[in-house]
């Protein structure tokens, strides 16, 4: 998911959005993708990306709900409802939707994240009607019964066991977002907490699937070998049909202001070798300032963009004292996001050394700021990548996809690679004061157990 999360960020330059043209500007950014889009009578979002380079094609439905929304106490309910629509409806047998995409030589699956829940098949092109028509089923006529919610129930907690529990690592990410966000649904875990997902019943996931899935709270993504107004016409006759929903308002718990600094030291006899983590609260693309949130995302590659970058330059490669060592930043969720720096010592060095050295950068970058050097290079890798990204249809479908469904401005995707050629290194001095504060990050230490 941060994969996908991060491909936010290479979005085109270009875009036709129900008749209207939005571009950019300047002639030296590069157009990567010509999406063409809809909006049926029901409310159904349909993007087209065409690519005709191979006959094949992916079809997506992004749902605009997500493990945050879902109510105290149920948490998990998302995630599990992306397991059992696959259990049939009234015309696929239970357990058959995989089995038919894959006699007519395709690939399925779906995921969950905070913000969206999201369904993709992979096939030729010529068998996107059929994609249609099952994803349409299944949108509005879901079938349920007890036997098999109770048997997939058992599926999500030996997931759960496998992904997290088994996992230090994923251990400690449920406990550090959890100490980050204290009312924020974002401290909940995606899976859900495993004494709330024992206790899911069939009528929360007919409840959940009732209040949430219909078109008006849908995007449907298809890319490849397709032609945009041959996909419009075939939503129409397998989408049309599907009846909107009354939607609730999408609202959630407002996080109150952070007064202090959070660390959790967590020890497992698992651990072989120890890391460390810093959060500090950062915005995201929907609700921050949108020129802050730019400099950030540049300021993430500049400290954590790949083997050049200052953090694993100077702890790997130049002082030696670190295996690895990073940063990452996720601008594309729906709410408040975070800004990330980490390390993990090697030979001998310890983490109060790896922590002093990341954090001696960080008081650097907030004194001095970064060199002009260090944003030319830093913007020519993300263009890079931008470039990169129009190499993989279902990497497209997925990018278009996760920003409409976390509430992203299509105006904003677009212009991303302009907003990014305008980062200043003045601006990310300006940002990264207002985001390194301590008081408002949480530390998180993994260890081995002691002897």
């Amino acid at each position: 998911m941060k994969n996908i999360l991060a491909g936010l960020l290479v979005i085109c330059a270009t875009v036709s959005l129900s008749g209207v043209s939005v571009a950019n500007d300047s002639a030296e950014i590069p157009k990567l993708f010509d999406p063409k889009t809809t909006t049926l009578e029901n409310g159904l979002d349909v993007v087209v990306i065409e690519d005709h380079r191979a006959p094949v094609v992916t079809h997506m439905v992004w749902y605009r709900i997500g493990s945050a929304d879902e109510p105290i106490g149920k948490s998990g309910i998302a995630h599990f409802l992306e397991h059992l629509m696959f259990k049939g409806t009234k015309k696929i047998p239970p357990g058959e939707f995989s089995s038919i995409i894959a006699k007519n030589g395709g690939q399925d699956n779906a995921f969950t994240s905070y913000d969206y829940t999201a369904y993709y098949q992979n096939a030729s092109a010529d068998k996107l009607p059929l994609l249609m028509e099952m994803e349409a089923d299944r949108m509005s006529n879901l079938a349920l019964t007890d036997e098999a919610v109770g048997a997939e129930l058992l599926v999500v907690l030996e997931e759960r066991s496998q992904r997290t529990d088994n996992n230090p690592g994923a251990l400690l990410s449920e406990q550090l977002n959890a100490a980050q966000f204290l009312a924020h649904p974002y401290g909940i875990p995606i899976i859900g907490w495993r004494n709330e997902i024992e206790k899911l019943t069939t009528q929360d996931a007919i409840d959940w699937y009732k209040k949430y899935y219909g078109p008006n709270n849908a995007i449907l993504v298809v890319a490849g070998d397709v032609k945009a107004e041959d996909v419009f016409a075939l939503a129409r006759t397998y989408y049309g049909p599907a009846k909107p929903i009354d939607l609730p308002e999408r609202v959630r718990r407002i996080e109150p202001p952070q007064l202090a600094k959070r660390t959790l030291v967590m020890r497992d006899k698992r651990v072989r070798e120890p890391s460390w983590r810093q959060t500090y609260l950062a915005p995201s693309a929907r609700v921050g300032d949108l020129k802050e949130v730019r400099a950030l995302e540049v300021l993430s590659e500049i400290l954590g963009g790949g083997v050049t970058s200052r953090l694993y330059s100077k702890l790997v490669i130049d002082d030696k004292l670190a295996a690895s060592a990073g940063a990452y930043y996720r601008s594309g969720t729906f709410d408040a996001s975070g800004f990330t720096v980490y390390g993990s010592p090697v030979g001998g060095h310890s983490l109060e050394e790896v922590e002093q050295a990341v954090d001696a950068i960080i008081k650097d970058v907030l004194k001095n700021g970064v060199t002009e050097d260090e944003v030319k290079h830093a913007k020519k890798r993300m263009m890079a990548s931008a470039i990169y990204a129009r190499d993989s249809i279902s990497g497209a479908a997925n990018i278009f996809g996760g920003a409409l469904a976390s509430g992203e401005s299509l105006e904003n995707i677009v212009n991303w690679p302009s907003q990014i050629a305008a980062v200043t290194a003045e601006e990310i001095k300006t940002a990264a004061a207002k985001v390194f504060v301590e008081r408002r990050s949480v530390v998180g230490k993994l260890l081995p157990e002691e002897k």
